[in-house]
């Protein structure tokens, strides 16, 4: 059943191992429960959120080689293909070639995985991808809600937290980054009022 502004399609086989055969889409498809579902193609709000927050968390990570966030990367591990908005990497899990490259398939759920929750999309079926990178080792996740102005944090073993306006986020206990769900959203503002 298609949900209101995404596209899910049987693939001709549903196996994880032949969606991963399939050529990757624009927008990008996610493979849950044996259906692929195509992810809505990020709109300004979404899209400037995400570039801050990689930028924000990767000024005070990289440098040290603590943690990395990458846009827009698949993640495959328990029968799901997954592609979150941001998904944060601590530098010891990145797995990298005998150059000192990160190998470009991944088989492991991040360490801190962000969705930013777009006007298409359902947030129980996002949520429910989180919940999935819970369930198989990831440490923290957040779902972004422009439109109420709020964070979602999800932590395996404790109840959810939504936090707003001076609440602060609870990011991973490596990343030393401060910031509030207002200052979040506020990085929405391209105009000094």
């Amino acid at each position: 059943m298609a949900a209101r502004g995404m596209t899910v399609a049987k693939p001709a086989s549903s196996t994880l191992e032949e969606f991963l055969k399939l050529p990757e889409t624009k927008p990008t498809s996610e493979y849950v429960d044996g259906e692929v579902i195509q992810k809505p193609m990020p709109k300004a709000r979404h899209s400037r959120l995400q570039g801050k927050l990689i930028d924000a968390i990767n000024e005070v990570t990289e440098a040290q080689q603590i943690a990395y966030a990458f846009p827009e990367l698949r993640c495959t591990f328990g029968d799901r293909s997954l592609v979150p908005d941001i998904a944060v990497f601590l530098w010891q899990n990145i797995e990298l070639n005998e150059t000192g490259e990160p190998l470009d398939n991944v088989f492991v759920a991040p360490d801190w995985t962000i969705e930013i929750l777009s006007p298409d999309q359902i947030s129980n079926r996002v949520t429910g991808n989180i919940l999935h990178c819970l369930k198989h080792g990831c440490q923290l996740g957040w779902l972004v809600d422009p439109g109420d102005r709020s964070v979602l944090v999800l932590q395996p073993q404790q109840q959810p937290e939504l936090l707003y306006q001076d609440d602060k986020l609870t990011v991973l206990e490596e990343v030393k980054l401060d910031l509030t769900a207002q200052q979040l959203f506020n990085w929405l503002k391209m105009r000094a009022e």
